[in-house]
């Protein structure tokens, strides 16, 4: 575990020392992901990134392919959880992280804020590992905020409150996070927004193109998102299944808002068009589940590092449409089959 700076920099530190080169960055999509990655990629100069979208992960078929073809000289992954293997045999590979692992990441180094009280985000560890930049503190306050970390009680984000203030940070985050719920998930805007701003007001002025793209995308998943809440749950025992049919990532958005209302439920909102051929769902719960055993218990055969993983209270996944069948009807929904 990495619970303060002093570690987290520590371990950083020696893994690059003994790494020897710039590594590849791999992250995740949302807002604590994206300023992670920016955190370290302004820190690394010469470092490349690849972010990791809809419906991948490090350690898929098909980016494990593209990575074997790139052979990059070193990895860092942030966010994008641990799991079970190398992401490349023979690479040295840490991982920035803050999900409950769900296997053991090969000799990759794991510096990973879960078990921690309070738990810090991805961003949070990369700016502590970075050496805490002051001018990029905004950037581990998006992550924090982005997690739903706001009461946590980390100084950095308090500082980053006081300098930039709540409502121009918290509604940075709103945009960053938009363009990856959208149909096409491409998040390389707010990216480029995270790369070259210093301030969360700058990536909101219109300063710089690609803000207006992301209202655009925010736009495209509310129009989505009013479709979505019309939506009624079908409840069976604990369970409350929201079935969905949208090409955006409204799924965790569903669930967290029936979350509140359901709160003695396991909230599974299931979304059968986010990717051709797969189901992609998520999961809240109010009512202490723990749903990294819920999920473990009732995994299906055959089922991959798709599925399953996150945090005790904010969990889901991803099956085949063959996998999903089985796993719905076990859990007492056999009438939301997919052709």
């Amino acid at each position: 575990m990495a619970c303060d700076a002093s570690t987290a920099r520590s371990s950083f530190e020696r893994w690059l020392d003994e790494a020897g080169a710039k590594p590849l960055i791999l992250g995740h999509f949302d807002a604590d992901g994206l300023a992670a990655v920016a955190i370290l990629a302004r820190s690394l100069p010469g470092a490349e990134v690849r972010l990791v979208g809809k419906g991948e992960t490090p350690w898929t078929p098909a980016v494990r392919a593209e990575l074997e073809q790139r052979r990059p000289a070193a990895i860092v992954a942030t966010d994008l959880g641990v799991r079970e293997g190398d992401i490349l045999t023979g690479t040295p590979t840490c991982l920035l992280d803050h999900h409950v692992p769900t296997g053991t990441p090969g000799t990759a180094l794991v510096i990973s804020g879960n078990g921690c009280t309070p738990e810090p985000t991805s961003a949070l560890l990369a700016f502590w590992a970075c050496g805490s930049p002051d001018d990029l503190l905004w950037l581990a306050a998006l992550g924090l905020i982005g997690d739903m970390a706001e009461e946590a009680g980390f100084p950095e984000l308090e500082a980053a409150q006081k300098r930039y203030g709540k409502t121009a940070l918290r509604n940075a985050v709103s945009l960053v996070n938009a363009p990856r719920r959208t149909a096409s998930a491409d998040a390389s805007p707010a990216l480029a927004l995270l790369m070259k701003c210093n301030s969360p007001k700058e990536l909101l002025s219109d300063a710089h193109p690609e803000t207006a793209l992301l209202h655009a995308a925010k736009e495209e998943v509310k129009a989505e998102m009013e479709v979505a809440r019309r939506v009624a749950p079908k409840v069976r025992g604990e369970v409350a299944l929201i079935p969905l049919d949208s090409p955006c990532q409204i799924h965790p958005l569903i669930a967290q808002q029936w979350r509140t209302r359901l709160r003695d439920k396991v909230v599974i909102a299931a979304n059968k068009a986010y990717r051709p051929g797969w189901v992609h769902f998520a999961a809240r719960t109010g009512a202490g589940h723990d749903l990294i055993r819920f999920f473990a218990e009732r995994r299906p055969e055959g089922a991959g590092s798709e599925y399953g993983s996150g945090h005790k209270a904010a969990s889901g996944g991803a099956l085949p449409v063959p996998l999903w069948n089985r796993f719905v009807a076990d859990l007492g929904f056999p009438e939301e089959q997919i052709a």
